[in-house]
């Protein structure tokens, strides 16, 4: 026998797992910068330039309103009873003359 995890298998899962959600979320940007300079698509061809209301303002106050309570549920969730979420198997002081009940053969 040997190990079948090899230098090969190991960069695959590298680009796979680790650069990919970055690239992701760098073409989501992209996209998002795309489709905020030009606009959606106007099938009508009507200029509805006059139509416009600078909605930007009350968007970000709210996501940045959304994003900060979010994060003042999770902080305070982490900080006051960071064991709230756990698992009671965690603290069950480990034998190492058996395999774990979690690691099914």
């Amino acid at each position: 026998g040997g190990f079948s995890v090899d230098k090969a298998t190991l960069t695959r899962f590298f680009a796979f797992h680790f650069i990919l959600p970055f690239i992701i979320a760098a073409l989501a940007m992209v996209h998002l910068l795309f489709l905020h300079e030009t606009g959606s698509n106007n099938p009508s061809g009507i200029t509805s330039d006059s139509n416009k209301i600078p909605f930007h303002p009350y968007y970000t106050i709210k996501d940045v309103l959304g994003v900060l309570i979010l994060l003042s549920i999770l902080m305070s969730l982490v900080l006051f009873s960071p064991n709230l979420l756990g698992d009671p198997d965690n603290y069950t002081p480990a034998n190492p003359l058996n395999t774990p009940p979690h690691i099914k053969p």
